[in-house]
């Protein structure tokens, strides 16, 4: 719903009425009734300083099945918030593919501990919920590598450098994390997907590589390539599974 923030563009964007505008301030956090000299504040402080001229409590009496009057002061009803929603004041309601996909997200940010990695994920999480798609595609893999390569680090890292010398003859071992982005992300899923260090399966490899990878390239650079909530629902699904569930 709205934030207390978001007040002073969605009461300037178009001229309200006086029930309108109060309609719009018990959307700001509305499951939590509002006193009259809470919602006077809310409008005082988004520029609306004749609101502490109105009388509140009578014009949203007047608004029949729009608001109600509770123990805890002045609520929304759905046909309230719904009226506000047709007024074009608040943001679109998002799907439940999107809801449940940013919430497993969510719940995996509280397992992981670097906090360049966290700042990823959760700017993913915030390009998907408002729909930057692209974006979220390339942060999430972002963050799903740093994870990965934080095992590496941690656990494997003498065994990563041998099989990378195997590959490059002029390969300088690596001992940070940050040094592991010198090989290509694709050649880096071959050597943790497979013997001796086998970090993941085959099949995770290749779903890394063969999808997720190049989606992120294909989001990476500009070209015409549009894709949904569904296409980039399934990507962030299997970094889920695979990656942050795992490796958090």
């Amino acid at each position: 719903m709205l934030k207390e923030d978001d007040l002073v563009e969605v009461l300037n964007r178009k001229k309200l009425s006086r029930q309108d505008v109060l309609l719009t301030i018990l959307c700001v956090e509305h499951s939590k009734p509002k006193d009259v000299a809470v919602i006077k504040k809310l409008g005082r402080n988004a520029g609306f300083t004749e609101i502490q001229k109105w009388n509140v409590s009578a014009i949203l009496g007047r608004a029949k099945g729009l608001a109600i009057r509770l123990p805890g002061g002045w609520a929304a009803t759905s046909g309230g918030v719904e009226h506000v929603q047709h007024l074009g004041l608040l943001p679109e309601k998002k799907s439940r593919k999107v809801l449940h996909v940013a919430t497993s997200l969510r719940q995996t940010t509280q397992k992981i501990i670097d906090p360049d990695t966290l700042s990823f994920v959760e700017e993913a999480i915030s390009c998907y919920e408002t729909g930057l798609f692209r974006s979220a595609v390339v942060l999430s893999w972002v963050g799903a590598m740093a994870l990965l390569q934080d095992q590496i680090v941690k656990h494997s890292l003498a065994t990563f450098n041998s099989e990378a010398l195997k590959r490059h003859s002029d390969w300088k071992n690596a001992k940070t994390k940050d040094d592991l982005s010198r090989i290509k992300e694709s050649e880096f899923l071959d050597i943790i997907g497979s013997p001796p260090l086998s970090l993941v399966g085959k099949n995770v490899k290749e779903e890394l590589k063969d999808n997720c990878l190049k989606l992120r390239n294909a989001c990476g650079h500009p070209n015409s390539l549009s894709i949904g909530e569904n296409r980039v629902a399934a990507h962030l699904e299997v970094l889920i599974l695979n990656v942050f569930r795992k490796f958090s």
